[in-house]
């Protein structure tokens, strides 16, 4: 069975990505398509690896991360040192993350608390205006 190649565009739609991006991943050497006069074709490797570029983007990895990470990939040794890697920057991210939450609830409580103070406020000057309308 032939292995199946993608065309850019076909790439570019399938991963939400422009075919920009794919051909910057190309000029950064991360992909390594074949040509045929001036069109490019993929490989499912190449696809494979913009797929795991991407996902790794995601979670909130550099560029070089993800490369650095899809590098590693070793089938022989069951890729445990790959997933090792990348459990510990899970983890490490995870807890990233959750702090940033932490701080924004923080934040965004003392911003509740500001407004209802100047709710308040406006709210006791209007009565004050209601109830001595001569006086402003």
């Amino acid at each position: 069975m032939p292995a199946k190649i993608h065309t850019i565009s076909d790439l570019a739609k399938e991963f939400g990505v422009t075919t920009r991006t794919i051909r910057f991943y190309e000029e950064k050497g991360l992909i390594t398509p074949t040509r045929d006069g001036r069109k490019r074709l993929y490989s499912n490797a190449d696809r494979v690896r913009i797929k795991l570029i991407l996902r790794g983007k995601r979670i909130g990895m550099t560029l070089r991360e993800c490369v650095d990470f899809i590098d590693m990939y070793d089938p022989e040794h069951n890729n445990t040192e790959q997933l090792h890697s990348l459990i510990d920057d899970v983890k490490s991210r995870r807890g990233q993350l959750l702090q940033q939450k932490r701080d924004i609830d923080d934040m965004l409580a003392g911003l509740d608390e500001v407004q209802l103070l100047c709710e308040e406020s406006l709210a006791r000057s209007d009565r004050r205006q209601t109830t001595n309308p001569d006086k402003h």
